[in-house]
């Protein structure tokens, strides 16, 4: 009886826990901390709660939810399959057909049949949507059916601001080149984080760096949950009083034919330009188009509701199912957290620069903190903006001018992702 009990906590998960596997505690206590952030602080709750939960459950030893399936060759004996498997054909084997074959073994002819021996683990076959890019994609569908282009298309020229807050993206890829603990895809991965666009951050990483997946994933959307820590005090260094005073004209309203061909018109540029970004460019204007069509309402409130928070469970979870102690706890992971900061606060900085240099251009007619908004963490950092505007000036309302360079941020961080996917291939 003992030796049965012996036995039972010999193959525990708190036997592996407390017989060196330190790593898998500290990441538990991690996704326990993420989890108090998302609940209680309110950071990124839908995506950071899956994530986090997703790292416990794969950190908890033994619990095999990430493995891979496992197959072997299966040994038929005078046509009668046995129990035996064994991992890799013998020398001189004969391929009857891919998962047939004959080989003799101790003088006797037998057949082999490759099988499955173990199924896998649920989380193995959750990443696939993560690997083969399938859950950015539909997020981006659900995203693009929230998103109203409408503040970029009466005021065109604030996609510039969303194109100069791009900048913190490549300024954070060069100097993180230039460490020696990176190499070119994981440099690019890296920088994305300055995109802040979730979405966009976990499918560059999961095509040029997966095993940086769970750092990345953490580090992108902890700053978008930052957004109205970390960006005010950039702003206000860059701007003057007079300057965050500045009141915008009210926008136009957009017709709806220019609604319906933006989508359109972006897609078939875009795609022409830059084929790369075609997965997230295509799904984002898709899911656009379905929304200012106006003839399929109950397609909007699926993509918009149903289809994106499913999405955002999968990922969420399969995201956090690769933080892994082995993978996770790493000096570079550190590095990746200070490296992610730089993209973020160069992003925001090139955006608000972007913004003065736009005002002086207008004779003052621009807010420059609507540059600011031009990391594409929507909305979060248009109402970052309109906070700080009215800070200066109650009677202020700069929301709908900052919404402008926040949804061109948008699709200025999914044509930078395609920009490296494009130069790494």
């Amino acid at each position: 009886m003992f030796d049965v009990i012996k036995a039972l906590w010999e193959e525990s998960g708190i036997y592996a826990i407390f017989n060196g596997d330190w790593k898998a505690i500290v990441m538990i206590i991690i996704g326990l901390i993420l989890i108090y952030l998302a609940i209680v602080k309110k950071f990124e709750p839908y995506l950071l709660l899956p994530i986090a939960f997703g790292m416990i459950l794969v950190n908890l030893p033994l619990g095999g939810l990430f493995s891979d399936p496992e197959y072997a060759w299966r040994m038929i004996v005078d046509g009668v399959a046995t129990n035996t498997y064994i991992p890799e054909l013998p020398s001189g084997a004969t391929m009857l057909n891919p998962n047939l074959a004959e080989a003799m073994i101790d003088g006797q002819l037998v057949q082999l049949k490759w099988e499955l021996q173990n199924v896998g683990g649920l989380l193995h076959y959750l990443y696939e949507g993560v690997r083969l890019g399938i859950y950015p994609a539909l997020i981006f569908l659900g995203i693009g059916a929230t998103t109203d282009f409408g503040p970029l298309l009466a005021n065109p020229k604030t996609v510039l601001l969303g194109a100069a807050a791009q900048f913190g993206i490549f300024i954070t890829f060069l100097v993180a080149i230039l460490l020696p603990q990176f190499n070119g895809l994981e440099a690019a991965s890296i920088a994305i984080i300055g995109g802040a666009d979730g979405p966009t951050a976990i499918f560059l990483t999961s095509r040029m760096a997966p095993h940086l997946l769970g750092a990345i994933s953490i580090a992108a959307y902890s700053y978008m949950a930052l957004v109205p820590v970390i960006q005010p005090p950039i702003i206000r260094l860059l701007t003057n009083k007079k300057e965050r005073q500045i009141k915008m004209e009210q926008l136009e309203p957009v017709s709806k034919t220019k609604r319906i061909l933006f989508p359109i018109i972006v897609t078939i540029l875009v795609i022409l330009i830059i084929p790369s970004a075609a997965t997230l460019i295509g799904a984002l204007m898709l899911g656009n188009l379905i929304k200012e069509s106006g003839v399929v309402p109950k397609l909007v409130d699926t993509l918009s509701n149903a289809l994106l928070y499913i999405v955002t469970i999968l990922l969420g979870v399969s995201v956090g199912a690769t933080a892994s102690g082995e993978l996770f706890l790493r000096a570079e992971t550190l590095l990746i957290i200070g490296l992610g900061i730089v993209a973020f606060s160069v992003a925001t900085a090139s955006g608000v620069i972007g913004g003065k240099i736009m005002s002086k251009a207008t004779g003052g007619k621009v807010n420059p903190m609507i540059g600011a908004a031009g990391v594409s963490a929507v909305p979060m950092a248009a109402r970052v903006v309109q906070i700080e505007g009215q800070k200066e000036d109650p009677s202020n309302f700069l929301l709908m001018h900052a919404m402008g360079p926040n949804v061109a941020g948008v699709i200025g961080s999914a044509i930078a992702a395609g920009a490296f996917l494009a130069f790494f291939a």
